[in-house]
């Protein structure tokens, strides 16, 4: 009779156990976390199933109530207030949950490659430009930094592994600095708090984040047939960092996107645009957060005969401008100026953020006066001299190293591209060449390696051509 009391009275405390339960939060909502201000904002977690929780937000003292599903999962939009902070909100299902020390500002999602990931204190061997200066003077309590650890799946996942910390010297050395140098831009000129979430991973592939169901579109795209080939490829593997470091964190309330990526694509560039703008489309979707801003950087000049690639990179970068083309609320800066012949890192992080926080600022947040990168629009020939107009281009285009460059060349029907002088006329480039009594084509800068020397507004323009010949290298 003893041991069958004792065996009910354990039965009922693990059914008071269960039924008082505890709310279970992905680890992106925690203390110190960063939510986007003055809007709708999703929250969600998991409880016992059919438990009633209550969500209490400081900022305002307004209470939610939610009941979660047969499976414990629950959702909630709460109200957010203007930009400020600290706050607490508190989760009760029985058992209280105290998130402290939250800011209500303005954030971002920092994604891509290498490029993405290389850290403010660098890589090894291989140093950011003003890391120093940042490291020691950068501490700012009111910008806040999340990285997603590693996971390459082939299924997806709930959530991440990764927390908030606040900008302090030792987790500014360790944070992306691309996403860093952008974040600080925007808290200086909007003065309110930002908090940036980075996931990314180097040498990752763009198919590596997009969903399955997207990348059948794509023939030559092979997706993973087990984990086993997931782990095989890994950073590469089609749709594996969707799954493991994209999927957990879609809903999160945001602002927009950062993007830096395209040097795994370089070998595959011809359905870059396609396969880029397919991604852009379907993170939108799946966020259902609207035509949410999008902008990334195009990939910066470098040498890849230096790792024996025989593809030419910057049909990738072409590929990269005709996406902007092709995608609304999204934009792309530039770096032609910011190459490294002999690393594919560049030092020069800092112009990386600020061209995209340059982008953040004239196109969502509407403020006046920012710069503007030009495009090239069209060609006209005239006897042996390429005439070349711009868009974008209110202040006129001009050479940055003097009053020629010698980064143009033209071609013939014979498609033999040949050096050529170019001069610069109020919003015109004109190109010829000695060589080329009647010209067909034109191009730009249109090497793996070449340091830009074509600007608008003090920002480079991208490498381009007029011709389609892809069997020209």
């Amino acid at each position: 009779m003893k041991h069958i009391k004792l065996i009910v009275s354990a039965v009922l405390l693990l059914i008071g156990t269960t039924a008082k339960g505890e709310v279970k939060l992905a680890s992106f909502f925690s203390d110190n976390m960063v939510l986007q201000q003055q809007t709708q904002c999703n929250l969600w977690g998991k409880a016992a199933p059919g438990k009633a929780v209550t969500i209490r937000t400081s900022w305002d003292q307004r209470t939610y109530r939610v009941t979660a599903d047969r499976n414990g999962g629950w959702k909630v939009q709460v109200q957010t207030a203007k930009a400020g902070g600290p706050y607490v909100i508190t989760f009760n299902d029985g058992k209280e949950t105290r998130l402290k020390n939250i800011l209500l500002g303005e954030v971002w999602i920092c994604s891509g490659q290498s490029n993405m990931e290389m850290p403010v204190g660098g890589f090894k061997a291989q140093p950011v430009d003003g890391a120093h200066e940042e490291i020691l003077f950068g501490a700012d309590s009111r910008m806040r930094f999340f990285t997603v650890k590693r996971n390459a799946q082939l299924e997806k996942v709930d959530t991440v592994n990764g927390r908030w910390s606040e900008a302090t010297p030792e987790t500014i050395r360790d944070f992306s600095a691309t996403a860093y140098f952008f974040g600080k831009t925007l808290r200086r000129m909007l003065s309110c708090p930002v908090g940036l979430i980075v996931t990314c991973w180097g040498g990752s592939a763009c198919e590596a984040w997009m969903k399955a169901d997207w990348l059948r579109a794509f023939p030559t795209v092979k997706l993973p047939s087990g984990q086993a080939d997931v782990d095989k490829r890994l950073q590469r593997c089609p749709s594996a960092l969707y799954n493991g470091m994209l999927f957990p964190l879609i809903g999160y309330t945001m602002r927009g996107v950062i993007w830096y990526q395209g040097e795994d694509n370089v070998s595959r560039y011809a359905n870059y645009a396609d396969l880029f703008t397919t991604m852009i489309r379907g993170w939108r979707d799946d966020w259902k957060q609207g035509s949410f801003p999008f902008y990334y950087c195009q990939i910066a000049p470098y040498s890849y005969n230096r790792i024996n690639w025989s593809y030419n990179s910057a049909f990738l970068r072409e590929q990269q401008l005709k996406a902007e083309k092709m995608t609304d609320n999204a934009r792309m800066a530039v770096l032609m100026d910011t190459g490294l012949e002999y690393g594919i890192h560049p030092r020069m992080k800092r112009e990386a953020g600020e061209r995209l926080a340059m982008l953040a600022l004239g196109n969502t947040y509407g403020v006046k006066g920012m710069p503007e990168f030009a495009t090239y629009s069209k060609v006209a020939f005239r006897n042996d001299t390429a005439d070349i107009s711009f868009d974008r281009s209110r202040e006129w285009v001009y050479m940055n190293n003097g009053p020629q460059s010698d980064l143009f060349e033209v071609a013939g029907a014979d498609k033999v591209f040949h050096p050529a002088k170019a001069w610069v006329s109020r919003n015109h480039v004109f190109v010829k060449s000695e060589m080329v009594k009647e010209p067909v084509a034109v191009r730009y800068a249109f090497k793996d390696w070449a340091v830009g020397d074509l600007f608008h507004d003090g920002l480079p323009v991208s490498s381009f051509r007029t011709d389609t010949w892809d069997d020209v290298q």
